[in-house]
């Protein structure tokens, strides 16, 4: 609101503590947040939106308003504190067949190193497999490789190796690949 303005030294004190920031789409909100108080930046993330297999456990989408409701809650969207307070309350909602909360499926994916595999050079008549595999086109302009890449875990390099190079290149390859932990994920280029 016009006239108001954050008081920067108690969001840097508010967040020092913490050791895990979660957002709902971390994506977004973590360049956002660095931008507003340097504190993010050191922080683990986790992304409640894509962090957790909502679809798996029977639910019809990963937007917030979906789970809400699939939860049996209703709320004003689209103001940040009632968005927090509710993704609180979708978190701390048993999932179906006691597979727990959803809290414990984001806390084990932000524990987890993930791979990026950067697919520099691919084909570009193999775009459209590589979309449907989960790869993100990056341009280049930011710094990183302009490039399709992907994040996946661990266990699924071996996997991801033998499709890009029976798949997509048709040869032996070895891609880019960083390892990126909660520190790194979601992070903007710097």
């Amino acid at each position: 609101m016009a006239g108001q303005a954050l008081d920067l030294e108690a969001v840097e004190s508010f967040i020092e503590p913490a050791d895990l920031i979660i957002a709902h789409t971390a994506r977004f909100d973590r360049p956002f947040c660095e931008r507003l108080a340097r504190a993010f930046q050191v922080k683990a993330w986790a992304c409640s939106h894509s962090e957790i297999a909502w679809r798996g456990f029977g639910f019809e989408g990963s937007k917030l308003g979906y789970l809400l409701t699939q939860c049996g809650w209703f709320h004003q969207g689209h103001r940040a504190v009632e968005d927090c307070h509710a993704l609180l309350e979708v978190l701390a909602t048993p999932l179906p067949s006691d597979a727990g909360l959803p809290l414990g499926d984001l806390l084990a994916s932000a524990r987890k190193s993930r791979l990026r595999i950067w697919a520099e050079s691919s084909p570009f008549d193999m775009k459209d497999q590589l979309r449907k595999r989960g790869y993100r086109w990056n341009d280049g302009t930011d710094g990183r490789p302009k490039s399709w890449w992907v994040e996946i875990d661990e266990e699924a390099f071996e996997t991801e190796l033998h499709f890009l190079r029976r798949e997509v290149y048709r040869c032996e390859v070895e891609p880019y690949t960083q390892r990126i932990t909660a520190v790194e994920r979601f992070q903007p280029a710097r």
